[in-house]
């Protein structure tokens, strides 16, 4: 049985901010980031029934890299809905949107669904 509500991802969501303004990026990018993590996280709770969404953040100089990882081996596909009104299928777009590169990988017990955000020049 699917628990009708997703895990707190607030924990992940308020490490990646306050690495990222100690860092000194930008509160635009940081946004950005947040917003990637929150869908990337969400769906590996709601698609691939992951009740604790494994995050791993690393960042180098000049680039972030977030990876949310999930036992189901479906890689994730963007979607456009059928209908224009539709509430969901468009989270990979916003991802692809915000973001500099994304993507996913296959492992021995599912998958890794990342996104790149390189610094500010």
């Amino acid at each position: 049985m699917r628990a009708f509500n997703p895990p707190d991802w607030s924990a992940a969501r308020s490490e990646l901010r306050n690495l990222l303004t100690s860092a000194g990026w930008h509160p635009d990018t940081t946004a950005d980031a947040e917003l990637a993590l929150h869908e990337l996280f969400v769906n590996a709770w709601r698609h691939a029934g992951c009740q604790a969404p494994r995050v791993i953040v690393v960042l180098s100089p000049r680039t972030l890299r977030v990876s949310v990882c999930d036992d189901s081996p479906d890689l994730p596909e963007p979607r456009l809905p059928a209908d224009p009104f539709a509430v969901s299928g468009r989270g990979l777009h916003l991802v692809r949107a915000l973001t500099h590169r994304f993507g996913a990988d296959p492992t021995k017990t599912g998958k890794v669904t990342w996104f790149e955000l390189d610094a500010a020049a």
